[in-house]
Parts: C-alpha cells; structure tokens; sequence
C-alpha cells in the first residue's frame, strides 16, 4: 500500500528564498489554469490537459510578464497544472453525480498567506545520504525520525502557516499483520466521551481546542488590532498559527495512540458511520470538530489495514440507543439528557454508551458475517430461533430491530410446553 512519511526540514535562509519563489511560480499556474478554465467553460469550448499546459507554462514563459516561471523548476509547475486538472474534474464529477462523497465546490484561488506546498516527482528531487535535494534549491536538512520503507515515489514540501517546512514522501509500505487474537469490539462515539466500547472502556474527550480557547482568543484579538502590513501584524499572525498548530498536533497524536491500541487489542472494529459534516452544522458544531470523529475512523481503518484486522462501519439508521441489547426490544428515541434507562420489557438497566456500542458491536458481526463469541462481562443479545420445517434451524444473526410487533411475536423462542 501507498502511505505518506512527514518529515521536518531545515531549509537555510537562501533556500528558504528559493523555495518561496517555487511556492510563488506554482501558485500562479495554478490561479492561471483556473481562470483560463473558466473563460473556456463561460465560451463553452473544450480545452484539453495539453493545451491548457501549453498556454500557462510554455507560452507563458516566453512572455515578458512571466518570465520568471524559467527559474523554477518545471515539475513543481507541471504537478499545479494537474492540480487544478484535478480540482475541476472533481467539480464536475460532484454535479454531475459520478463522484461519491461529500459535494465539492468549484475550485478556489490559492492565497499567498496560507499553507504553500509543491509536489515533485522522481525527476525533480533526490535523496543524497541524509539530505533531500530539490530542483534549483539545493541539498536540505532532514530530521529523519524514521526510516523510509522503500524508495519514494514523490514529495511535497510543505510550508505551514506558522513558518515550519515539511517534506512529506510517498512510498510502498508492505503489510505486517499482528498475531490473531479472538476479540471483537464496537465503539460508540460521542462528546462527553470520546468513545465507549462494548467492553465498558471508556475514553474520555480531552477538547484539545477547549483548554486553549482563551489563549487563542487573546492572540486573536491582538492579531486583530495590529495595522495590516506591519511586522507586529506578522508576529500576530505567527503566534496564532503556533497555537493552531499545537492543537492540530495532540489532537492527531492522541488518535494515533487511540486507534493503535484498538486495533492492536481486537480482531475486529465495528463503529457507526456518523454524518459529521451534518453534525458540523449544529449548535455542537465546535465541540463535533474538536472531538475529531472522522480523523479517529480514518487512522483506524489505515491502521487495520496495515496490521491485519477487520474495521467496518454499520449503518448510520440504526437505532443503536433505542434498542435494548439484552432482549432487542425497541424502546424508542430519548433526549441526550438521558445516560441511564431501564428496558420495560426485561428490566435490564443500561448505560446509554454502553448500550450502543454493544448493539454495534451485533451489528457489525451481522454484517460481516462472523460468529459472535460469549463475552465475560456482558450477555450479547442474539435473537430467537425458528423452528424449520425440517427440524434444523437458522443460524443466529443480528436481527433489524425496527421490526414490527407481530414479526416479534412469531419469531419468538419455542418452550417445551408448545411442543406438546
């Protein structure tokens, strides 16, 4: 498989020039190819890949105003051709439907102040012992804090908005699958607790944003009384780039650890395909974005991936706090006050977490396919058998609990007393 290893770098101040002047060179193809898009698509014209490269690189540089793109090297301009190639296939195939996923907007002017990144292939960088060389910048310091696995294909040197420089590589990483072990987890996530798993562990939600909202309020209102232009406004803008940064960084550490020791401990991972991006649009929308729900299922599902185990995803209609995990009775919707209920059918008293990650955990067997194993601390809910004509019976299975009454009645257990 294909994975990204990040690096930090350690430009000199003549290469820090150099590489600024890539960023500048890069950005503008890649304003100039959207604009000449867009005058093509408004004209109705069809322009192919090779002509829109001609005319902002090649013509381009023969032109007094952009002269200066010949002293860059061309790979760093020709993967911002194919950048933007990309951003608007993407557009097109949002609208059209042919895209899956979330809708994609039209494309957007990179800006001079954000995050700058170029991408090199083979012909434009190299590795000479511990430094990386770039076309026309030069041999870099790189801080390697591990191996590569293989020979990278590409890199993009990145340079965050707090002033550090990244090199990110991509290379081929074989699988190193972790002995088999018998354990099957479902986790619920959530705000008070980050995540909940059928085994009652239970993970709490550090709000890395929240213990540093004043101090990013104060750094933000001093940013905004500083005249635009000065230094000061610079040194502003720094400091805040450094507390994004460092709440941006725990956050994916801590997820990293998160989704490590739950892949490492269980065979398989079953969690609920939250909308997040509709959750992003309510009143919770800081505490859904700081709790970084999508980054915890993506690094479990790479992470799986790569040691060997099972990450699936159940249906996100599935009535997971309604049901009861001991008998399945649906019980129905409750307010998010509500942490603890009592099933009227069996008695059972359920903590809402728990409740919900153990019928997950049903779920995501059911979908799978995987026999269910006896766990120690709890009695899963398995549904009841039906006597077939022929004297053999069903194979349990996680059983839609949005059922009607009278399927629940036929599909009751047989006693020894209907039996005669």
């Amino acid at each position: 498989m294909q994975v990204r290893y990040r690096y930090r770098i350690y430009p000199s101040p003549g290469q820090q020039q150099a590489l600024a002047r890539v960023f500048g060179c890069a950005r503008v193809v890649y304003n100039d190819c959207l604009v000449l898009r867009d005058a093509c698509h408004v004209a109705g014209q069809k322009i192919s890949d090779t002509e829109v490269q001609r005319r902002v690189i090649t013509l381009a540089k023969q032109a007094p105003e952009r002269s200066w793109l010949g002293e860059v090297a061309s790979v760093a301009l020709v993967q911002a051709c194919q950048d933007a190639r990309r951003a608007y296939r993407n557009w097109f195939g949002s609208l059209s439907g042919r895209r899956k996923g979330r809708r994609v907007g039209h494309p957007v002017f990179r800006r001079k102040h954000q995050r700058q990144s170029i991408r090199l292939t083979r012909n434009g960088f190299a590795l000479r012992g511990q430094r990386l060389y770039v076309a026309k910048v030069g041999d870099i310091r790189v801080e390697w804090s591990r191996a590569l696995p293989s020979v990278p294909s590409s890199v993009t040197v990145i340079k965050e908005p707090d002033g550090r420089y990244y090199a990110s590589f991509v290379a081929e990483r074989a699988a190193t699958p972790l002995p088999g072990c018998g354990r099957e987890v479902g986790i619920d996530l959530g705000l008070a607790s980050l995540a909940v798993t059928s085994d009652g562990d239970v993970i709490a939600n550090p709000r890395f944003l929240r213990a540093r909202e004043r101090a990013l309020a104060r750094a933000q209102r001093a940013l905004s009384r500083r005249r635009k232009g000065s230094a000061n406004r610079v040194r502003a803008r720094h400091r805040v780039a450094v507390l994004h940064r460092k709440v941006r960084e725990t956050r994916l550490d801590h997820a990293h650890k998160i989704a490590f020791r739950l892949v490492r401990d269980n065979q398989a991972v079953y969690a609920e395909d939250l909308c997040v991006s509709g959750l992003a649009r309510t009143r919770l929308a800081r505490s859904v974005h700081d709790a970084g729900w999508s980054q915890l299922l993506r690094l479990m599902a790479e992470k799986a991936a790569q040691y060997g185990r099972t990450f699936a995803r159940i249906g996100r209609f599935e009535p997971t706090s309604q049901v009861c995990s001991a008998c399945g009775v649906t019980d129905g919707p409750k307010p998010l006050s509500v942490r603890q209920w009592t099933c009227a059918a069996c008695g059972t008293v359920h903590d809402r977490d728990v409740n919900a990650a153990k019928n997950i955990l049903a779920a995501g067997r059911a979908d799978n396919k995987t026999p269910a194993e006896p766990v120690q601390d709890h009695a899963l809910w398995q549904p009841a058998l039906k006597q077939e004509p022929t004297g053999t019976r069903r194979e349990p299975r996680w059983r839609n609990p949005r059922r009607s009454q009278r399927e629940d009645v036929k599909e009751r257990p047989i006693r020894p007393a209907d039996r005669g």
